[in-house]
């Protein structure tokens, strides 16, 4: 700790020590910089950077396919794989395929997904409420 330096002053006692004058928080007022290695900073740097991102936690979309005329066991089915999605923490996007003459039939497809929404309502929120695109609907979850 030097207090207070001139920028001439402090590049001459960087060069004194062997070492590089480093500006370490140019928004400071005065900026603060350090003398020290160079390349030794640099490289400490990309091992915090690699660290914090190492920590980081990637969040994935899981996807899963209903149709409107699903049978009750295979719902039951698929609902314990969504519970398992958003348990690791992962989005879960529920597509609803429409075929054929079911395209008119919505409100069933709807109320199917209005099921799962409620289901899961206390461990995760609703990204994308229930809308229909083409001849899917869709419907994206997120854990709380």
């Amino acid at each position: 700790m030097l207090g207070v330096v001139s920028r001439s002053e402090a590049m001459k006692l960087a060069q004194d020590a062997g070492l590089d004058l480093v500006e370490v928080s140019p928004n400071a007022e005065p900026p603060v910089c350090k003398i020290l290695d160079f390349g030794k900073y640099k490289y400490e740097l990309q091992k915090k950077k690699a660290e914090a991102k190492k920590k980081q936690k990637v969040v994935e979309v899981k996807e899963i396919q209903l149709r409107p005329m699903i049978d009750p066991h295979d719902f039951e089915i698929k609902c314990k794989a969504i519970k398992r999605f958003i348990e690791e923490g992962n989005k879960v996007k529920i597509i609803m395929r429409f075929r054929g003459r079911e395209l008119s039939h919505q409100n069933i497809g709807y109320e199917i997904l209005m099921k799962v929404k409620n289901q899961f309502e206390e461990v995760s929120k609703v990204d994308h409420s229930p809308r229909l695109e083409g001849k899917q609907m869709i419907m994206i979850i997120s854990p709380k």
